[in-house]
């Protein structure tokens, strides 16, 4: 396992032949919002899809560079599950958080909540699971470090990405 020297919110466990460093799901929690423009939509009004796993990519890679430390790579993307369209002037909100980690990968999970602007009403849009990986400056795989949960909200979140596959 590899750390840096960033240790806000990092769990320290020693070992006599390691110490291994973990960061809390807290930390990697990334939200961002932007308004869906007309560039960005389909003849129906709509946000294409593919502008909307793009972001989600985007929100899912800094997630995952927060646990890792390190520059991340998009490996897969899983369980892409479109629930409501998003139409042009809607805001979406877009959370990402790391809830598993492997040897060099971590499994992010996003989730994109729409927002009508001016109502103020808010829905489910889409939610994917993004798998990264670490990778050092040459692009070769690198250790990653594991994630912990610290609270009762991110035990749930945990749980949401765990479970929902095709929801």
């Amino acid at each position: 396992m590899t750390g840096g020297n960033n240790t806000a919110g990092n769990l320290f466990l020693w070992h006599p032949n390691y110490t291994l460093v973990m960061t809390s799901l807290k930390e990697s929690v990334v939200n961002r919002r932007e308004r869906i423009q007309p560039p960005q939509t389909n003849n129906y009004g709509n946000a294409h899809g593919g502008e909307l796993v793009k972001i989600m990519d985007e929100v899912a890679a800094i997630s995952a560079m927060r646990v890792a430390e390190s520059p991340c790579v998009t490996a897969r993307i899983s369980e892409v599950n479109f629930h409501t369209p998003v139409q042009e002037g809607d805001v979406v909100g877009v959370e990402a958080f790391v809830y598993q980690t492997g040897e060099t990968s971590l499994d992010v999970y996003t989730r994109v909540e729409r927002e009508d602007p001016v109502k103020g009403v808010r829905e489910e849009a889409t939610t994917a699971r993004f798998t990264t990986v670490a990778v050092d400056e040459d692009g070769n795989p690198v250790s990653t470090e594991d994630v912990y949960v610290e609270t009762s909200v991110g035990e749930g979140k945990c749980g949401v990405a765990r479970r929902d596959k095709g929801s």
